[in-house]
């Protein structure tokens, strides 16, 4: 066996979330060269990504195709910025790679290829991820193989009805190797959410999912989720994150439209100096 991130009984909560930090940072410097970017879902799941890639998930940063790994999928593949800086502090792919985020040629797309190393799945269209991620699971029990599956969604993906067959299909099967990271941060691509998803954690738990709503933005709450969701018990577990676009930068917390975000030239230094500042 290779050697792997092992999952921690007790983690340090000030090295993730100093690693939530400096992802954070990375993908202020990303969204600066490239001038715009999905910064404000980014920075909003920095913390559910580094206490994921950090403590829970086990993997080898040599070998991302290594058959033992925990497989995570990130269902909504615009988020690819926060992945991109996950990986370069994990060490899949080098910290000076990110600087050619979004450009012409480039492995670190606005949205996930599978041929970047550590990427599962395509990612584009919505309500996509957990189905595949069933399918994962399903093929990891037929082979015998311990490796659990994660996968990221959004509340706004929630919309999308595909996303609910694979819901009641991983109860049906009894996918307790399956654990569901729900971003519920409140906005698409015009703004608010559309439709009327709430409450998000009764409707899993009415699919036969062992459910928890937390703080996603708070280490200690997303650690305990995660330990939490390790147990066999026959249910697929669903981790319900409350976030907040653009997390750690007054500005973008504060913007109205925070889906795709756009900055003038002369806002990014008050940017990168509020994340310092909220760091502390």
């Amino acid at each position: 066996m290779p050697p792997v991130n092992q999952p921690l009984d007790a983690p340090p909560l000030a090295f993730l979330a100093e690693k939530a930090h400096r992802m954070r940072r990375h993908m202020l410097a990303m969204a600066r060269r490239l001038g715009q970017g999905y910064i404000g879902q980014g920075l909003g799941i920095a913390d559910a990504l580094a206490a994921l890639y950090f403590y829970e998930l086990r993997y080898d940063p040599a070998d991302p195709r290594w058959a033992g790994r925990d497989r995570f999928v990130l269902s909504t593949g615009h988020y690819s910025i926060a992945l991109w800086a996950t990986f370069a502090e994990a060490g899949i792919i080098p910290v000076d790679e990110l600087a050619s985020y979004g450009a012409d040629d480039s492995r670190l797309e606005m949205s996930t290829l599978d041929t970047t190393p550590g990427v599962e799945m395509i990612g584009g269209s919505l309500g996509h991820g957990l189905g595949q991620a069933v399918g994962m699971a399903l093929g990891l029990r037929l082979d015998g193989s311990p490796a659990r599956v994660f996968c990221e969604l959004s509340d706004g993906e929630l919309q999308e009805g595909s996303t609910w067959e694979a819901a009641m299909s991983a109860s049906h099967f009894g996918l307790d190797g399956l654990v569901a990271l729900i971003d519920c941060n409140g906005i698409q691509a015009d703004g608010t959410i559309v439709l009327k998803m709430e409450p998000v954690a009764d409707k899993f738990r009415a699919f036969g999912w062992d459910t928890v709503e937390i703080d996603g933005n708070a280490m200690d709450q997303v650690v305990a989720a995660l330990r939490g969701a390790r147990p066999r018990n026959g249910k697929p577990k669903a981790i319900v994150l409350r976030t907040i676009p653009g997390k750690g930068v007054k500005t973008l917390e504060t913007r109205e439209r925070a889906h795709f975000v756009r900055v003038d030239p002369d806002e990014w230094d008050k940017l990168a100096a509020e994340l310092e500042t909220a760091h502390g």
